[in-house]
């Protein structure tokens, strides 16, 4: 028998074998369905311990501490009571200068702690036109903070603040975040208190929203909401990637559009103004529109690209260069002007007091002019057209 089976094993296999073969490359003549084949490339499990996902407390126990509310406080009268303006240990203390009280009003905003010496950074909307502001701290330290400095054209304020061992932000990139990234929004919502809400970075460069004259917002929906203005968006490791500043709303209220300025742009602006009072920008004194492509046929400038200039200040740079509205501006010190904003913001970038090349097209004539760069005064103070 065992004879028989070592006699009959290698033609079982062999069989069994082709059987196989034939079933694989035939499927339909047993009955079987011939599926497409494919290979999927399978992530590898992790092999250490795995942060982010699970949990971002490490990030904003990291951020939160430096991020403040603001609020107002005002000084009323209130009328002195009989009794105590008849008790004696009321009159041997205070006389007729009874303390007045002093109110809390209601919040303002937040701000983030940016450096070790008290400087704060926070919206210019947030500041603008309070009384007095009182900045009160995670572990529950409150002072009276002053401005240093604001720029409206950017929606930033500089507050000054004078306690020792603040904790302060650390800063990140915000020229290598990706659409996608974790994001976190830290403020003060409502008036509430410190609250942290999670989103993603939904887009980058967001500009012609006309909410600054000055845009270059990073959107992110996680939740900002009034009160949250001046607050940090830190992202997935705590760190700061921008100052919350707006949000698009049909309600009031989030619905995952909102906006925030750039830590690069805010430092820039934060270190102008502590070092001048203000941020120094170059200015033309012109405005400028793009150029559609009706315009374009009129100059007979189809497919190539340029700015148009709308308006010319009164006895500004642009005008004492000779520059007129209805003049085509092609290039600004060699650089192609196809966008009026970012045309704009080159001429900002400029030194006040230098000069610069202006290659224009007048009634069809190329023509170039010298312009001396002035310096941008604030929107009060800016000349007609």
């Amino acid at each position: 028998m065992i004879h028989a089976l070592r006699y009959l094993g290698w033609p079982l296999l062999v069989g069994l074998l082709v059987a196989l073969l034939i079933i694989q490359r035939y499927p339909h003549w047993v009955g079987l369905e011939n599926k497409p084949q494919y290979t999927l490339q399978q992530a590898p499990l992790p092999t250490g311990p795995q942060q982010g996902p699970y949990s971002y407390a490490t990030a904003v126990s990291g951020a939160a501490p430096a991020v403040a509310n603001l609020y107002t406080t005002k000084v009323i009268d209130k009328p002195r009571q009989p009794l105590a303006k008849d008790d004696p240990l009321f009159q041997r203390f205070f006389g007729d200068n009874l303390p007045r009280q002093r109110r809390m009003e209601s919040s303002l905003g937040s701000a983030v702690i940016m450096s070790p010496e008290g400087y704060l950074l926070t919206n210019n909307h947030v500041t603008a036109n309070a009384e007095q502001i009182v900045v009160a701290l995670r572990d529950g330290r409150e002072t009276l903070a002053r401005v240093i400095g604001s720029d409206p054209e950017t929606d930033l304020a500089v507050l000054k603040i004078d306690l020792t061992d603040l904790p302060v932000i650390t800063l990140g990139r915000s020229d290598s975040i990706r659409v996608g990234d974790v994001t976190l929004a830290i403020g003060n919502p409502f008036g509430v208190g410190q609250t942290v809400t999670m989103g993603i970075i939904s887009a980058t460069g967001r500009n012609q929203l006309g909410l600054n004259t000055y845009e270059d917002f990073i959107q992110t929906d996680a939740a900002i909401n009034r009160g949250n203005s001046g607050g940090a968006l830190v992202d997935a490791t705590g760190h700061l990637i921008g100052i919350n500043t707006a949000i698009i709303s049909e309600s009031g209220g989030s619905q995952g559009i909102g906006f925030a300025i750039p830590v690069k742009l805010a430092m820039e602006v934060m270190k102008a103004i502590i070092e001048h009072g203000q941020v120094i920008r170059g200015w033309l004194g012109v405005e400028v529109q793009s150029l559609t492509q009706e315009l374009a046929e009129s100059f007979g400038q189809a497919g190539r690209p340029g700015i148009v200039v709308a308006g010319v200040y009164r006895d500004g740079p642009a005008e004492r260069a000779g520059l007129r509205p209805g003049d085509l501006i092609l290039s600004i010190d060699g650089i192609q002007s196809s966008n009026g904003r970012n045309s704009m913001n080159q001429v900002a970038r400029t030194r006040p007091g230098d000069k610069i090349d202006i290659d224009i097209l007048r009634n069809g004539k190329p023509l170039t002019l010298t312009a001396e760069v002035g310096m941008r005064p604030p929107v009060e103070n800016r000349p007609n057209k």
